[in-house]
């Protein structure tokens, strides 16, 4: 253990040991009374004060000897890590599995410490770069993927296709059976995805859009995003570090920060970067919302809405509230977040988040005449500017820390809980 901390480490694993000994002789979380929660949670409440007072003294140093001998872990390793150096730092592999095969409702919540660990890390000036940095690099998927892509210009997983014509990439969202939500399978799909299209150097810029439909109510149209698949968070299958830590710092921030890779061209500029489009179809709802505050132009269909129904859901929509903002002002991202405002793509307000309404069937046309526009060399050292303007990585990451926390405790509420399983219970 870090020195100069005993005392604090011995008060946590004192704490602790007591949550270890109440999760053994209680029943398991459904079958709880209220007593029994009300004593369970006291005691995760106190295990997690001395865990927090010990990580604002010494997360830095954790995390060094957690990637001293390596070139950095993304999230997910990083927590199996500190599992097996730090035991009791962070709930185990044995604890998330059990969660994981719950449902929401009957989980114990372990994500919680995980997102505590994360915000303690992510608030370091020195590790909240370097883990920030480690979630900029290829996936190995991508890089296992990439010379089969360079060769046909096709990716097609069950989420997702990715298409390279005349220098655009072109990147359709393929869950046809559920509007586009997502789950942590097409998280995955899209991260692989974006890294593909910022690996290939065939690849000028990238256009991002729904596919067609086979959802009755939506049965051959196309479809942007449903935002988070509720079905699968009822289910107990929406994890923090898997599906919304991962989104958040993975594809969408690579999105706008770029790849970060070695490359030719690297003693100017450590990362890979390219301008993308989003074509809006449909509406773009929650997760959908958040994806088009990355992306560099958004066109939509004259009859597409927008919404970012956080306040409903009771989940925090991501970065949205970090970006929202900056492109509406503070009134109107209030409307949308905290209200439920939904803003029609025809209507003034909208085109603060919306450079161009067209009619349905003239959107494939003006996706062409976009992605030609972008195609100038002078746009990615601009939009890289404009980026570094608008969003400093600094105020990303003390963002994202926060995040890490409020979101893992909001995953756990009982509101959440219950709307969830209410929305699981209807089509959509």
């Amino acid at each position: 253990m870090t020195a100069g901390a005993p005392d604090l480490w011995a008060r946590a694993q004192e704490a602790d040991t007591l949550v270890d000994k109440l999760v053994a002789t209680l029943p398991e979380p459904a079958a709880r009374t209220a007593e029994q929660r009300a004593e369970i949670a006291a005691a995760k409440h106190a295990a997690r004060a001395r865990r927090a007072a010990y990580l604002d003294r010494h997360a830095e140093s954790v995390y060094r000897r957690l990637t001293e001998d390596t070139a950095g872990l993304r999230i997910g390793e990083l927590l199996d890590a500190a599992a097996d150096r730090f035991p009791g730092l962070v709930p185990g592999p044995e604890r998330i599995a059990a969660d994981r095969a719950r449902r929401q409702a009957d989980k114990e919540g372990w994500e919680i410490d995980q997102g505590l660990f994360l915000r303690a890390v992510l608030r370091s000036p020195q590790a909240g770069p370097h883990l920030l940095d480690a979630m900029l690099r290829p996936t190995d998927r991508a890089r296992h993927l990439l010379p089969e892509f360079l060769r046909t210009g096709v990716l097609r997983t069950r989420s997702v296709l990715l298409e390279r014509r005349d220098g655009t990439g072109y990147l359709t969202m393929c869950r046809d059976d559920c509007l586009n939500a997502e789950d942590e399978e097409q998280v995955d799909d899209m991260e692989t995805a974006v890294d593909l299209a910022l690996l290939d150097p065939g690849v000028r810029v990238a256009v991002l859009r729904g596919g067609e439909m086979t959802h009755p109510r939506y049965r051959g149209k196309r479809v942007f995003s449903a935002g988070i698949n509720l079905k699968r968070l009822h289910a107990g299958d929406i994890s923090l570090a898997g599906f919304l830590l991962r989104r958040e710092t993975g594809y969408l921030r690579k999105m706008i920060a770029g790849l970060l890779v070695g490359h030719d061209g690297s003693w100017h500029s450590r990362t890979v970067e390219k301008p993308w489009i989003a074509a809006v179809d449909t509406f773009a709802i929650g997760g959908g919302m958040q994806v088009l505050l990355a992306c560099d132009l958004v066109l939509a269909a004259s009859d597409a809405y927008l919404t970012l129904p956080a306040a409903r859901e009771g989940i925090v929509p991501g970065a949205g509230n970090f970006r929202l903002g900056r492109h509406t002002g503070p009134r109107i991202s209030r409307q949308v977040i905290l209200g439920g405002r939904r803003l029609w793509a025809a209507e003034p307000d909208a085109r603060h988040l919306i450079d161009e309404v067209v009619e349905p069937g003239e959107l494939d046309e003006a996706v062409e005449r976009a992605a030609r526009r972008l195609q100038s060399p002078a746009v990615v050292a601009n939009r890289h500017m404009l980026n570094l303007a608008e969003e400093p990585p600094e105020e990303f990451r003390r963002y994202i820390a926060e995040f890490a926390l409020q979101q893992a405790l909001r995953l756990y509420g009982e509101d959440v809980i219950t709307k969830v399983g209410r929305f699981a219970g209807r089509t959509a």
